[in-house]
């Protein structure tokens, strides 16, 4: 399995360099639309929640990207130097009294654009899988 890291400092501006870190994935794995296009929705999501909720915005803390290929699967690893979160029990963003806030989508995208999402590190870190086939 291929894998490649990259490191940012939580500054929301440094999305863009992981948006051009998948970009390059695209071309280097010949990733199709859909995945590609999940995959950027998914793993900047995840970026800017490690940068947001995760490091709160400290730009002296680090988000840190693990992008692992194979023939079945691209894997992306996100993880924050942040003191975690409870994944099981964040509010429903579907339910009508959340349906107007802006924020609490995020995780909820994650589970319906990607194959697998596993948290570790009490949510210090999250894994998002792509199947390729």
């Amino acid at each position: 399995m291929d894998s490649i890291n990259l490191e940012i400092p939580s500054l929301p501006d440094n999305v863009r360099i992981v948006e051009s870190f998948i970009d390059n994935s695209k071309d280097k794995y010949h990733l199709n639309d859909d995945v590609y296009g999940n995959i950027m929705i998914a793993v900047t999501e995840a970026v800017n929640n490690a940068i947001q909720h995760g490091n709160n915005g400290d730009k002296d803390k680090l988000v840190k990207l693990t992008m692992s290929h194979s023939d079945e699967q691209i894997r992306f690893t996100i993880g924050d130097e942040g003191p975690g979160f409870d994944y099981d029990s964040l509010p429903d963003p579907t339910a009508p009294e959340n349906l107007h806030k802006p924020c609490g989508r995020g995780i909820f995208l994650m589970k319906h654009l990607c194959d697998e999402v596993e948290f570790n590190n009490d949510g210090k870190e999250v894994v998002l899988a792509f199947y390729l086939n």
